[in-house]
């Protein structure tokens, strides 16, 4: 059985280090795994989307739409941009978190409300405020760490796998500080 995730958000905000922290605990724990990184406009606010697909024999690494097992957003309207990937009982995990895109800045589109209510309607959506969380921690940087704290358990592995790997591949300076958002991020499910 082959578990497929998908990482969506906009550019800086750590979807390319968190689909490789998913890639490496899968990895860790025995299985095959693919990650296919498309990125678009990532340093300059643009959708990043990457896909994370692990089993005992993974053919490729792109997740088709309707497949998604679990699609961890970043940002609110890229959780709708691409709810369309989530399998019928998968689960999103949204970062209740806006930021408005160039069409929005310039005035030619409006943000849409309702977001999270909206896509609830049809999915399982389990959403976090991992920008106060990690202000709370005294630094923003580790937003992508709280929220895959938080999906981590939907994703599964142990605590300890995750901090492993967590550990191994942040910067070393950076080490602590992203355990602890994991950390805060995982315990935010319970």
């Amino acid at each position: 059985m082959t578990k497929n995730i998908m990482i969506v958000g906009v550019g800086g905000q750590g979807t390319l280090l968190t689909s490789r922290i998913i890639g490496k605990t899968a990895l860790e724990a025995g299985y095959d795994v693919k990650i296919s990184e498309v990125h678009g406009m990532a340093q300059r606010g643009g959708s990043v989307v990457t896909f994370v697909r692990y089993g005992e024999k993974v053919a490729e690494p792109v997740v088709e739409e309707g497949q998604a097992d679990v699609i961890i957003a970043f940002e609110r309207l890229e959780a709708q941009r691409y709810s369309h990937f989530l399998k019928k009982d998968g689960v999103l995990i949204v970062n209740d978190c806006r930021i408005d895109p160039m069409t929005v800045v310039i005035g030619a589109k409006e943000y849409p409300e309702g977001i999270l209510e909206n896509l609830k309607k049809n999915h399982k959506v389990y959403s976090i405020d991992g920008q106060k969380i990690a202000l709370s921690l005294g630094n923003s940087k580790v937003l992508n760490s709280v929220v895959l704290g938080f999906a981590a358990p939907y994703i599964g592995f142990t605590k300890e796998d995750w901090l492993s790997v967590v550990e191994a591949t942040v910067p070393p300076k950076t080490i602590e500080i992203n355990k602890k958002a994991f950390v805060e991020g995982f315990e935010a499910t319970k």
